[in-house]
């Protein structure tokens, strides 16, 4: 984290203990030690084991906190993902906000890792979205490489991305082309995306030499083969999104797009079940 990023851990842990735990507190005796251990109750793929274990380590740096596992691991139902050892209070007090990243997080690189399992060969690339919980986009992002898929723009200054709504304000073409082209003499590396919702806008963007990728949305895969044809000689890539969920893809993928972008990686994506199992350890 950079001093200008807000820090995830620390807003979970101020949202979430306050001005102390006062449960533990009053039942717990200061001096009482445990060992823990957090487990999937479920199959998943593990994401979020850093996050985790910082939890725990700004409760209290003198916690243990190991993992033998990395992120994109799949585990098994009452698999141990983390291990932890030390005071009984601050485990407790920590346990939560902990969880809350990890089942989170390995939701999102669960369901990644079906949608990228789903495509089968097809050598299209499932991608992330904009479609984030505010504030915990790059760990969000990251939970989706752990799955196997790959991210698309971080946010709205890294990319050129021309959508419907911007179409709309500025329907005109040739002054998008002129647009986009200064854009790319002043930052070359910029890549550059269009939205096309119809074969006719497809036709009239594969010659605007600069945009790098056409996304088409919500197309039928009747239309994106034929949009994909239309590009074929060109250096032009296709993104497909809208409509896509574990009963599409497949068939969206053999069209012969590059990229399948699917919002429900981050905004839908159901949380894994997870326990801490506490075991007191006698002084």
């Amino acid at each position: 984290m950079t001093d200008r990023e807000p820090d995830p851990i620390d807003i979970a842990l101020r949202e979430d203990i306050g001005e102390g735990d006062v449960t533990t507190q009053l039942v717990i005796p200061e001096d009482a030690r445990a060992r823990a251990r957090v487990m999937s109750r479920e199959k998943a793929v593990i994401a979020g084991t850093g996050p985790a274990a910082e939890v725990f380590r700004r409760v209290d740096p003198q916690l243990k906190v190991s993992t033998g596992l990395t992120d994109g691991t799949v585990v098994l139902e009452g698999e141990t993902i983390l291990e932890i050892n030390g005071s009984t209070r601050s485990i407790l007090t920590a346990e939560r906000a902990a969880l809350n990243f990890l089942q989170r997080l390995s939701g999102i690189a669960t369901l990644t890792r079906a949608f990228v399992e789903a495509i089968g060969k097809n050598p299209a690339k499932i991608m992330d979205t904009r479609k984030t919980t505010p504030g915990l986009r790059a760990l969000e992002k990251a939970a989706v490489v752990a799955g196997g898929g790959i991210n698309h723009r971080f946010g709205l200054f890294d990319m050129v991305l021309v959508k419907d709504n911007h179409l709309v304000a500025q329907p005109d073409l040739a002054q998008l082309a002129v647009a986009i082209r200064k854009a790319k003499l002043r930052n070359p590396s910029m890549k550059v995306e269009v939205e096309a919702d119809s074969l006719e806008q497809v036709r009239a963007l594969i010659h605007i030499e600069e945009i790098d990728l056409i996304l088409l949305d919500n197309m039928e895969t009747t239309e994106m083969r034929e949009a994909i044809a239309l590009g074929r000689n060109r250096k032009v890539k296709f993104e497909a999104s809208g409509g896509v969920n574990l009963k599409t893809v497949r068939r969206i993928a053999a069209t012969g797009v590059d990229f399948i972008s699917v919002g429900a990686l981050t905004h839908s994506a159901p949380a894994i079940d997870l326990s801490l199992e506490l075991t007191p350890i006698s002084s």
